[in-house]
């Protein structure tokens, strides 16, 4: 039961987490056909223009965050040692780097030099953003950590409670009473058991 409901808000807290990841996706597909009609329709990527990091950056944050869903459900559903461990290590990261890039924004003043110039100019679009709506997106990235936090401890949970236990029928039960059958006299179809020639000599 404590087992079932674990696994349950482990699958809910990962749907958050994928919808995020599904989120950054369809906005990063959307800044680059943004950069696509910028560039007159050049291909993308295209050795005359510089590489727009930012765009992918952005694109490949949210394709690792579907991973790490993936991950989580396969973990929720199995419960699997070695899938909880995996899933455990990846928002573990994932937690690291977010921690190690707010550090940076918040204690280094000069943090912008430490990011390479964006040529498509979402970086400093989406920065603009953060500071005209700072309280929201606020709330909205810690809302976020705290969902990839609850996630890790609910693997926790889960890979200390173990995975399930099935028993298909009673087959497994069976070899427990074994040992008692083998010291009873076989059945002769002749004679009858040692029993009965007991009570016949009798």
């Amino acid at each position: 039961m404590v087992r079932s409901c674990i696994q349950s808000l482990l699958k809910l807290v990962n749907s958050i987490i994928g919808m995020v990841g599904i989120a950054m996706i369809l906005y990063a597909l959307w800044m680059i056909r943004v950069w696509q009609r910028r560039m007159d329709g050049s291909p993308f990527g295209s050795p005359d223009f510089p590489t727009p990091w930012f765009i992918y950056t952005f694109l490949g944050l949210g394709i690792t965050l579907s991973v790490i869903t993936c991950a989580g459900h396969i973990a929720a559903e199995t419960a699997n040692c070695f899938c909880l461990y995996l899933y455990m290590a990846f928002v573990f990261l994932l937690l690291m780097v977010e921690g190690a890039v707010t550090a940076d924004v918040f204690l280094n003043r000069d943090w912008k030099e430490d990011f390479p110039e964006d040529p498509s100019g979402e970086f400093s679009d989406f920065i603009n953003f953060v500071k005209l709506n700072f309280v929201f997106c606020k709330w909205i990235a810690l809302s976020i950590v705290f969902v990839q936090g609850l996630s890790f401890l609910l693997a926790v949970v889960l890979r200390v409670l173990g995975p399930h236990r099935y028993y298909d029928s009673d087959d497994e039960y069976a070899s427990d009473r074994h040992p008692l059958l083998q010291n009873s006299p076989p059945y002769d179809p002749r004679h009858g058991t040692r029993n009965d020639n007991w009570n016949t000599n009798r």
